[in-house]
């Protein structure tokens, strides 16, 4: 009996042993693609009418989850980013001095991130690519403070040869190749692991040699139609500081080909450990500059071109991941940052709708604004494909990746994410998370709940105008729409439906104030 009962242990433990290493194994490695002001209409799967074409995007529609109804944390880049990378409201973020690529951090020394908690779950992490979050640059003089150089335009007070904190490695990111803003903002600089690059500084208007216009910017006409005036709308840049090595129309591939070198790294000398790579592109936003693989490749010019490179990209990291055996088991996840900046003249003059379905752009409080394409697969564990129709955020991937992982969240962390693992897990008939918070570039505020839209502003609070309308005696104060009826947010309620209004604005500010109560087991 006693050694019957030994070797029952033993199966038991064997059993308990095995099912713990499964689990182990099950672990995914997760790649996050962020388009940067890629509208849910570029993508020609969400768009019958695009103008744009997008095959490998597409394809992750019919091996994944195709999220409708998918909301970014902000209307802009920095609190859209700030959002996905804590699992927090923008509102929540201190305020910090804003200068296009020499802001200081917005993410607090200390505050749990995605990197922080994927190490904590035993992930190898890597940020690549945008950061737009902000760095503690050092300065050249003793006024410790960033300053335009007035007797050299362009130049900055900033010290190029120091090393860098407050970026993704103090952040829970063993490495880091990132360009620290927009790719129309300077300075033009790659950092990796906190150094720059190439840390010989020079003007764009030095590399580029062309005449800035009265407001700053730089007018790139080397590739464009001399008489085509519109294209110059999409290629520009500011001017400002930029490596001497740094060039613009290569920066994508760059970021891209840094990207697969650290999932080929992972996979080929670290098989054991999962790995998170965040994977921030810098198109399509301006400026357009698609390599010479994708010229021409679009019917609609330059942004078409553009869109499909970033189409490429999906190529290229699903190639990978083939090609060295960890695509079933890579949970893969392609967002957009939010709206794209597609205006109504836009609109007509390229019979393209880059937000369909929805009013506004970048920018807006509006859901062009922060309405934004989004797809998941993870081969071993979604199956077919499916559709999701109910509100969630890209701030939601932060605590989907805890549960997935098992790594258990403080009250202070990623307060405003809930997790769609059960999405993940084949229920698609119910909401993951009751109400969503939006913000415009403006810092106009709205709530999308049960239906309904409460927009605490007149106008767009963005990018469109007007951006902010008067108020006049016995009018309007605010916006509120019945999306389930209206979804392009086209007749104000406020008036008609005051109690719904006052019941909306009641719950947003009492979030703004209190935060979510989420219980945590």
């Amino acid at each position: 009996m006693i050694t019957n009962f030994a070797s029952l242990c033993a199966v038991g433990l064997g059993s308990i042993l095995a099912g713990m290493n499964c689990m182990a194994q099950e672990k995914p490695n997760v790649v996050i693609i962020l388009a940067d002001d890629m509208g849910y209409g570029d993508v020609s799967c969400n768009n019958p009418m695009a103008r744009t074409r997008t095959p490998n995007i597409d394809k992750l529609s019919l091996t994944g989850i195709s999220f409708k109804d998918a909301h970014s944390g902000g209307a802009v880049s920095i609190p859209s980013r700030y959002g996905i990378l804590t699992g927090r409201y923008f509102f929540r973020a201190p305020a910090q001095r804003a200068y296009r690529g020499y802001l200081s951090p917005y993410i607090e020394n200390g505050r749990e991130t995605i990197g922080s908690m994927m190490q904590k779950a035993g992930y190898t992490t890597a940020c690549i690519g945008k950061w737009h979050l902000g760095l503690n640059w050092k300065y050249l003089d003793s006024s410790e403070k960033f300053n335009l150089d007035k007797s050299r335009p362009g130049y900055s007070n900033t010290d190029f040869t120091a090393e860098i904190t407050g970026g993704p490695n103090s952040l829970g990111f063993d490495y880091s190749f990132i360009l620290p803003a927009s790719l129309d903002m300077a300075p033009y600089v790659f950092v990796k692991n906190n150094k720059v690059v190439d840390n010989e500084i020079i003007l764009v208007t030095d590399k580029y040699p062309k005449k800035l216009d009265n407001t700053g910017y730089f007018w790139d006409r080397r590739k464009t139609n001399e008489n085509d005036i519109y294209w110059d709308h999409g290629v520009w840049w500011r001017n400002g500081e930029i490596s001497k090595s740094f060039e613009v129309e290569e920066c994508l591939d760059v970021i891209v080909n840094e990207g697969v070198a650290f999932i080929k790294n992972q996979a080929e000398n670290n098989p054991e450990k999962p790995f998170m790579l965040y994977l921030a592109l810098t198109g399509p936003h301006t400026p357009w500059v698609p390599s010479d693989k994708y010229k021409g490749t679009s019917e609609m010019g330059t942004y078409g071109d553009f869109v499909s490179m970033v189409d490429g990209v999906v190529e290229q990291v699903t190639e990978i991941l083939k090609s060295l055996g960890i695509y079933e088991n890579t949970l893969l996840i392609f967002a957009s940052d939010n709206g794209a900046p597609w205006t109504e003249n836009d609109i007509q003059c390229f019979a393209h709708q880059s937000n369909r379905g929805r009013r506004g752009q970048k920018g807006d409080i509006w859901d062009g604004g922060h309405h934004i394409p989004l797809f998941v697969t993870w081969p071993s564990r979604i199956k077919k494909p499916a559709s999701y129709s109910y509100t969630m955020s890209l701030i939601d991937i932060f605590s989907t990746l805890s549960e997935i992982t098992g790594v258990k969240l403080n009250q202070n962390s990623a307060e405003d994410s809930f997790s769609f693992y059960s999405v993940i897990n084949g229920d698609y008939g119910h909401p993951t998370r009751d109400n969503i918070i939006s913000i415009s570039s403006a810092n106009k505020m709205a709530i999308l709940k049960d239906g309904w839209k409460y927009i605490d502003c007149l106008g767009s609070g963005g990018f469109t105008d007007p951006s902010n309308v008067r108020t006049v005696k016995g009018g309007p104060r605010s916006q509120l729409y019945n999306l389930e009826k209206d979804s392009l947010e086209s007749t104000n309620m406020v008036l008609k439906e005051s109690e719904k209004a006052d019941e909306l604005s009641g719950l947003m500010n009492k979030l703004i104030e209190q935060g979510y109560s989420r219980k945590i087991e």
